[in-house]
């Protein structure tokens, strides 16, 4: 019993580690599409934020067929398949560097479209990742507190990823100039490719759990409930929407901000500086994280969310009022000067550190979300991969918001999102179904009717 019990423990430990992985991939492939926007957004002013919303919009069509492939194939070979469609995203981005340059369809080239195209198919790959790690992280910690410590702990990985994304792109594409083209930033997408091919040879090597999985003989009998009979759930889904689109939209205008060196008033490589500071804003989510996955075991998700929302709103709001002309030193990069102190405005500093915030939002609205779910846990996680596509459509909004009237008015969108969140951590996360009954025993078995 004992030596069983040392190789499941064995076993979880790989499983985890493998889960943390796909965290990182996650965040390597997302966080491609902003700061790559800015080159779009050179040649059209409306696209900076359309490759981002692609990506994110894959999630709306593929988030309840990916809870399906969960529960029917299991978290490896969905985890796999993830990898082939990222695969195949990734090599359309980069085709969009050379193919259809000069063929215009309704005044657009025809490159940006195999673009868009290849960020949507990306986003396919990173709804299947997100459907996999979630469930699968809080279920190896035991749901509860331990459950979202292991979901902060493997989103540092996610930030990890997320902080060195745009710094390379920024590094990448230097000052953007007409001459500037995907094929700037093709060293990148080929680093992916290869990261691809390397985590689908680990994950296909890893033994991992799969409690979801339909045994054989197993009868399938229609539940009288679904994840959409429990309030805090639907509440939550709502939550998952608005933060994802916060937590895109904050450092996505941000870089449009900061490149736009007559509303920043940064002259030289701007573009460079503007992904530096970005990376900041990933870094301190990897700092939160790391920070909550500490605390959790012992701080309630929704005492964490309640305080990180509030402070977020604070930040917000001071971004948006403070004076354009106050200025800090930052670190960023830039092509030219390499590492060193850039002269920003203030109002920056102030949305960087919103990452703090946001750090922890995905895991504790998760958490709440699906607390006291049981059988019906993997069908909400499909459900939450939908609403992810928050973070396209609010950032092109908010982008929207922004070329109506000024960059940091559009964050008045972020400010109403973040005030949801609060609310939901305060009242709407509270569990009021609590007589549904969640355990598969709980369903009769027809053949013994």
């Amino acid at each position: 019993m004992k030596e069983a019990t040392a190789n499941n423990g064995k076993g979880n430990v790989i499983a985890i580690v493998a889960m943390f992985f796909l965290f990182a991939m996650i965040a390597f492939v997302t966080n491609l599409a902003a700061p790559m926007g800015v080159i779009w957004k050179n040649n059209y002013d409306w696209s900076g934020m359309l490759g981002n919303m692609m990506n994110f919009l894959a999630y709306l069509f593929m988030g309840i067929p990916a809870g399906n492939m969960l529960v029917k194939y299991g978290y490896k070979r969905t985890a796999l398949t993830a990898m082939i469609v990222g695969l195949v995203g990734l090599l359309f981005q980069w085709l969009s560097g050379f193919v259809g340059t000069e063929v215009l369809i309704s005044g657009v080239t025809l490159n940006f479209y195999i673009y868009l195209l290849g960020a949507f198919i990306c986003g396919f790959c990173v709804c299947m990742l997100n459907t996999v790690v979630n469930p699968m992280l809080n279920l190896l910690g035991g749901g509860g507190n331990k459950g979202n410590q292991l979901v902060q702990l493997g989103g540092s990985f996610n930030s990890l990823a997320g902080t060195l994304t745009p710094l390379f792109v920024g590094m990448l594409i230097g000052q953007v100039t007409a001459e500037t083209t995907i094929n700037n930033v093709a060293p990148l997408l080929f680093i992916a490719m290869g990261v691809f091919v390397l985590a689908f040879i680990i994950i296909g090597a890893v033994n991992i759990p799969e409690p979801h999985m339909r045994k054989g003989g197993a009868v399938k009998v229609k539940a009288s409930h679904s994840p959409w009979s429990f309030r805090h759930t639907v509440l939550g889904v709502i939550a998952i929407f608005f933060y994802v689109g916060t937590e895109v939209g904050i450092p996505g205008v941000m870089i449009f901000y900061l490149s736009d060196s007559a509303a920043s008033g940064i002259q030289v490589n701007a573009t460079a500086v503007a992904g530096g500071i970005a990376a900041i804003y990933w870094l301190l989510m990897l700092v939160g994280r790391l920070v909550s996955g500490v605390i959790s075991g012992k701080v309630s998700s929704r005492a964490q969310l309640t305080v990180v929302s509030l402070v977020a709103i604070c930040l917000v709001i001071g971004a948006i009022i403070l004076p354009n002309d106050i200025r800090v030193s930052m670190p960023a990069y830039s092509s030219a000067e390499g590492f060193s102190m850039a002269e920003v405005p203030a109002k920056a500093m102030l949305l960087v550190l919103c990452g703090l915030c946001t750090s922890v939002m995905w895991g504790g609205i998760f958490n709440l979300a699906v607390e006291g779910l049981g059988k019906y846990t993997a069908q909400a996680s499909g459900i939450f991969m939908m609403m992810v596509v928050g973070g396209g459509i609010m950032p092109f909004i908010q982008e929207a918001i922004a070329n109506a009237t000024s960059y940091m008015a559009s964050y008045w969108l972020v400010v109403a999102m973040l005030a949801y969140i609060f609310y939901y951590a305060v009242a709407g996360s509270k569990n009021v179904n609590t007589d549904i009954p969640v355990n598969e025993e709980d369903v009769p078995d027809p053949r013994n009717l």
